[in-house]
C-alpha cells in the first residue's frame, strides 16, 4: 500500500507520540547496540574476541561505558566560551535525531484503530530537510573547536567544516538524479517510485558517489580527518573531557552513520519495499512485514561501514579535499546532464528533445575530455617532478626533507 504526502498530518496527538517516542529508542537503543555490534565485528575481522566480560556476549559494555560516561567529572575549563562551550554537543546531536525523522519505516499500518504510515513526517523537500539538518550540526563542530580557546580545537573544527560542506555538495548532486527520475523530493514517494527497480541499480553512479560521501560527511575512516589525534590531537573534540558532552558528540557523530545510512535504503535501496525474491510474495510490501524488510537493509548498510572501517585506512587531508573538488563533483555534474538528456528522450521523444538531449550528451563528453585532459597533465607533472627530484637526491637521505641523523649500522646492531 502506497504513502503519499496527503497521508500525513492526520493522525491524532497520541498516535505522533508514539511514532516520536519509537523513533528516539530506536536511535538512542541502537547507538548503544551499534557501537557493540561494531567491537564485535570489527574484533571478529580481526581475530580478537571483543566485548565479552560486561553481559552475556559483552553486550553490557556499551552501557558500562555510557554509564562511566555519564558519572565521570565534568571537567571546564577556564578559558572557554562557556555557554557556546556547553551548546555545541546539544547542537550536534538535536538535528541528527531530528534527521531521522524523514525515514519512512513502512507503509500505512493499523495502529489504535487507526491507519497511519509508518514515519513520522514527511514533506515536499523532505531529502532537503535532511541535508540542512546536517548542516546545522556542522555549527555544534566549528562552536566546540572556537569555543574552546584552543589552537588544535580551533584548527581541527576548521578541518571539519571543510570536510563536511565539501561532502555535502558532492552528496546534494547525488540526490538530483534521483530527484529527476522520481519527480518529486519526498521520501515516501521516491519509495514509492522503486517498486519495479531500485534506483541503486539505475542510477548507479549516484548510488557510488553517495555511498563515498557517506563516510565523508559522517566523518567515518577512511575519511575521519576531524579526529585525526596523529595531527590534531583529538580534533575539535580535544578540550571534551570524557564526560557527558564528550558522549553527546560522539552520539552525534554515530547517528549521522544512522541517518547515512537511512537515507541510502530509503533512495537507493528500495526502502521498505521487499527485495527479490520475497517481492514476489502477494503480502511482502502490506502490514508490518515491510518493516522487517528496511531493518535488514540498515543493517545490511551498517556492516559494510564497518567493514570499510576495519579494511582502509586514514588518508591524507589533500587528498580528502581533491576527491571531494576534484573528482566527485564533476563527475556528478556530467552524471545529471546525462540523465537529463535520458529523461527528457524517454518523456518526450521527438525533434526538440532529441537535439536537446544530443546537446546536454556533448556537454558530457566535454565536460569529461576536460577533466581527464587535466589529470592526465597533472599525473605526467607529477611523474616528471618525482623522476627529477629523485635524481637530485641520489643516495643522500638528508636532501630535500627533514634533517635525519645517518645510522651506524654496524654499530647500532653491535648494541
Amino acid at each position: 500500500m502506497g504513502v503519499t504526502l496527503a497521508d500525513f498530518g492526520r493522525d491524532p496527538l497520541g498516535i505522533t507520540i508514539v511514532k516520536a517516542v519509537f523513533l528516539f529508542l530506536f536511535l538512542s537503543l541502537g547507538v548503544v547496540f551499534g557501537v557493540w555490534f561494531e567491537r564485535k565485528l570489527i574484533s571478529r575481522m580481526q581475530n580478537r574476541i571483543g566485548p565479552n566480560r560486561a553481559g552475556p556476549f559483552g553486550i553490557l559494555q556499551s552501557v558500562a561505558d555510557a554509564i562511566k560516561m555519564g558519572l565521570k567529572e565534568d571537567l571546564l575549563p577556564n578559558t572557554v566560551d562557556k555557554v557556546l562551550y556547553l551548546l555545541a554537543p546539544v547542537i550536534m546531536v538535536v538535528p541528527a535525531f531530528v534527521a531521522f525523522s524523514i525515514v519512512p519505516f513502512g507503509p500505512k499500518v493499523w495502529m489504535f484503530g487507526h491507519q497511519t504510515p509508518l514515519q513520522l513526517v514527511d514533506l515536499p523537500v523532505a531529502v532537503l530537510f535532511m541535508l540542512a539538518m546536517g548542516a546545522i550540526s556542522l555549527y555544534g563542530v566549528v562552536l566546540a573547536g572556537w569555543s574552546s580557546r584552543s589552537p588544535y580545537a580551533l584548527l581541527g573544527g576548521l578541518r571539519s567544516a571543510a570536510q563536511v560542506v565539501s561532502y555535502e555538495i558532492a552528496m546534494g548532486l547525488s540526490f538530483v538524479a534521483v530527484f529527476i527520475f522520481a519527480g518529486t523530493l519526498s521520501t515516501s514517494e521516491i519509495v514509492n517510485a522503486q517498486t519495479s527497480l531500485w534506483y541503486g541499480v539505475m542510477l548507479l553512479p549516484s548510488f557510488l558517489v553517495y555511498v563515498v560521501c557517506m563516510f565523508g560527511e559522517a566523518a567515518r575512516i577512511p575519511f575521519d580527518l576531524p579526529e585525526g589525534e596523529g595531527e590534531l590531537v583529538g580534533g575539535f573534540q580535544t578540550e571534551y573531557s570524557s564526560s557527558l558532552k564528550f558522549a553527546l558528540i560522539m552520539m552525534g557523530e554515530y547517528l549521522h552513520t544512522f541517518t547515512a545510512s537511512g537515507i541510502a535504503v530509503t533512495l537507493f535501496l528500495g526502502g521498505w519495499r521487499a527485495p527479490f525474491p520475497i517481492s514476489l510474495w502477494a503480502g511482502a510490501n502490506d502490514g508490518w512485514w515491510p518493516m522487517l524488510w528496511f531493518f535488514i537493509k540498515f543493517a545490511l548498510t551498517f556492516c559494510f561501514v564497518i567493514w570499510v572501517r576495519a579494511s582502509l585506512p586514514r588518508v591524507r587531508y589533500d587528498q580528502l579535499m581533491s576527491l571531494g573538488w576534484k573528482v566527485l563533483i564533476p563527475v556528478n555534474l556530467g552524471w545529471i546532464l546525462l540523465v537529463a538528456a535520458v529523461r527528457t528522450i524517454t518523456q518526450s521523444p521527438g525533434t526538440v528533445s532529441i537535439a536537446l538531449g544530443a546537446v546536454i550528451a556533448v556537454g558530457v563528453l566535454a565536460i569529461w575530455m576536460r577533466f581527464d585532459t587535466v589529470g592526465q597533465r597533472r599525473r605526467e607533472a607529477r611523474k616528471a617532478q618525482a623522476d627529477a627530484e629523485f635524481e637530485e637526491l641520489g643516495e643522500e637521505p638528508t636532501a630535500g626533507g627533514f634533517p635525519v641523523p645517518p645510522l651506524d649500522l654496524p654499530h647500532y646492531h653491535g648494541r
